[in-house]
């Protein structure tokens, strides 16, 4: 299977420009699957909800969706995105997956970071896998790296490859997805942005440094913190199915879910 992310600096509020932006560097791909950040379109840091409510837009009636639907239908692509989502009243910071036939699947955020909280509704969608080309994959969303309940709900469920559209600003997210590969055996795909975004409330800098780590922890391709950068790699959904880790050991039936009690409390 051929997968990959798009690693760019969105500008704030331009949703046409990212868009084409987008367009123009996927144009021609030769992938299965691509990883584009975290509200990839519309940049990241809202001064308030009445901001996020002018850019958000509805999935099922969206011009991002049509034109990413048409992108992945003549390329035969598959596109997991970052999207600010509204839904009547209630706006999300959600991830769309997105092939030929339009729009497949649909999470939302459910780990709020920082001022997100002032703006978003959290997330009520459940984490659940979706099969494409024969790969089981599951979405998350930036800061949900930081809870190992999320990739490991994931994995329990057959996912074999974790799509994660990133706005990154803390330091050490890449390394924790590493851990987060090795004890549940899965692929991730972490599309994080670059640059920085100046606005009202502040800056934020964001630490690029895209990544694709296989089963076993080892990083297949990774970018820097600063380039805009297209990047496709061969990986085999197939290693995921195997979860022993010694001939005596393996990743999720030796688990003692009976004794973690208080996770559930």
């Amino acid at each position: 299977m051929i997968v990959g992310y798009f690693q760019f600096s969105p500008e704030f509020g331009n949703k046409d420009t990212n868009l084409e932006k987008v367009q123009d560097s996927l144009s021609g791909v030769n992938a299965d699957l691509i990883v584009l950040p975290e509200l990839a379109f519309t940049g990241y840091y809202f001064e308030d909800r009445n901001e996020l409510s002018g850019l958000a837009e509805d999935a099922s009636d969206s011009n991002t969706v049509n034109v990413l639907s048409k992108l992945c239908k003549n390329y035969n692509l598959y596109i997991v995105t970052g999207f600010a989502e509204r839904e009547n009243n209630k706006l999300y910071n959600s991830a769309l997956l997105i092939g030929p036939s339009g729009l497949i699947s649909t999470y939302r955020k459910i780990h709020l970071f920082n001022t997100e909280k002032e703006y978003f509704d959290p997330g009520n969608i459940s984490l659940k896998p979706i099969t494409i080309n024969g790969a089981s994959i599951g979405l998350m969303i930036c800061y949900d790296w930081i809870f190992p309940e999320v990739t490991r709900s994931l994995a329990i469920q057959g996912v074999d490859i974790i799509c994660h559209p990133s706005n990154l600003v803390l330091s050490y997210c890449q390394k924790t997805m590493i851990s987060r590969c090795i004890e549940n055996g899965v692929y991730a795909i972490t599309a994080n942005r670059t640059g920085t975004e100046v606005r009202p409330r502040g800056e934020l800098i964001f630490t690029g440094q895209s990544q694709i780590v296989n089963t076993k922890g080892e990083v297949l391709a990774h970018s820097n913190v600063d380039d805009d950068e297209l990047v496709i790699q061969e990986i085999d959904p197939l290693e995921a199915k195997q979860k022993m880790l010694t001939e005596n050991n393996h990743l999720l039936n030796d688990r003692r879910p009976e004794y973690y009690d208080v996770l559930y409390k």
